[in-house]
């Protein structure tokens, strides 16, 4: 018997693959066996590893035209226009017709979709989504950024059901424009989503559909902004700020953190409270409210 000729502690230091060996090297059934287990082996290690077909979508995508990049060992369509200089790395793809321009840098995990454009000398961070977007040259997109997904928009039918909205157009990052991580800037409905040149997004901003940004302009972590709101050049808006939807904003104002915009500002200056009111009549509102406090807890 097999348990008695060897050991168990002999079993686990042999191994199953090697055990055939052990029993009779010459035998031409353990050389079958042993055959088999190699192709169980590869067939498991094959079955583990995402193949271009598991990460290419789309069912209009012929996924035996996608291959891997020279440069970094991303995937890219064959369709795509990628050039030689550009990084994409192990784990990424880019689809088909997609534009990547020179010394574009693509992290792991990044997925560029068709017909997107990434200007010259861009860096992607890892797990960025992009789609429906155009990005200018020298920009810096940093991890977990999502550009031109779709709007939230809906609209009430007659039996009180939500119909969505279609959101059919693009959203355009401009030149030198910084987006901070998990920052999503949706795809416009009626018109394209703007981001203007030299733009510096932080974290944790939401960026509704149809928003126009100007050029300049610094936006803190967690601002959000609902769609179709139009921002003018070099504003600042503070940390947790919240504009409405439709709601403009004029070029050179500032707004301090967690205030609300909840109609248009049509005069440069700073700004603050909720809703946002000019920032010494905001800081009047405050003071007579500490004073207001103070007088109703000594009485």
């Amino acid at each position: 018997m097999l348990a008695t000729a060897i050991s168990a502690n002999r079993l686990s230091s042999i191994g199953t693959y090697n055990l055939f060996s052990y029993l009779n090297p010459l035998n031409p059934f353990v050389e079958h066996v042993r055959g088999l287990c190699v192709l169980l082996g590869a067939i498991r290690y094959q079955c583990s590893v995402p193949s271009v077909t598991q990460i290419a979508d789309g069912a209009r995508t012929n996924h035996h035209e996608f291959s891997r990049w020279h440069n970094g060992g991303g995937t890219f369509h064959k369709s795509a226009c990628v050039d030689p200089t550009a990084i994409i790395e192990i784990g990424s793809i880019v689809h088909s017709e997609a534009v990547l321009d020179a010394n574009v840098h693509v992290g792991s995990g990044t997925v560029i979709g068709p017909a997107v454009t990434v200007g010259q000398s861009t860096k992607i961070g890892y797990n960025v989504s992009l789609s429906n977007c155009t990005i200018g040259d020298s920009c810096l997109i940093h991890n977990g950024v999502c550009i031109g997904q779709d709007g939230f928009g809906f609209s009430v039918d007659e039996q009180g059901s939500m119909m969505k909205k279609p959101q059919l157009l693009n959203a355009k990052i401009g030149n030198h424009v910084e987006i901070g991580a998990n920052t999503c800037i949706d795809r416009g409905s009626w018109r394209d989503t703007v981001i203007g040149d030299h733009s510096k997004i932080d974290n944790l901003v939401q960026i509704g559909h149809n928003v126009v940004i100007g050029k300049s302009c610094l936006l803190c972590g967690q601002v959000g902004i609902a769609g179709s709101v139009t921002i003018g050049d070099y504003v600042t808006l503070g940390g947790r700020v919240a504009v409405r939807d439709h709601a403009s904003i004029t070029s050179k104002v500032r707004l301090a953190a967690n205030s609300c915009v909840t109609k248009d500002i049509t005069e440069p200056g700073d700004y603050g409270g909720f809703p946002a009111v000019p920032i010494h009549q905001w800081r009047r509102q405050v003071a007579n409210l500490y004073s207001h406090l103070s007088k109703k807890s000594i009485s």
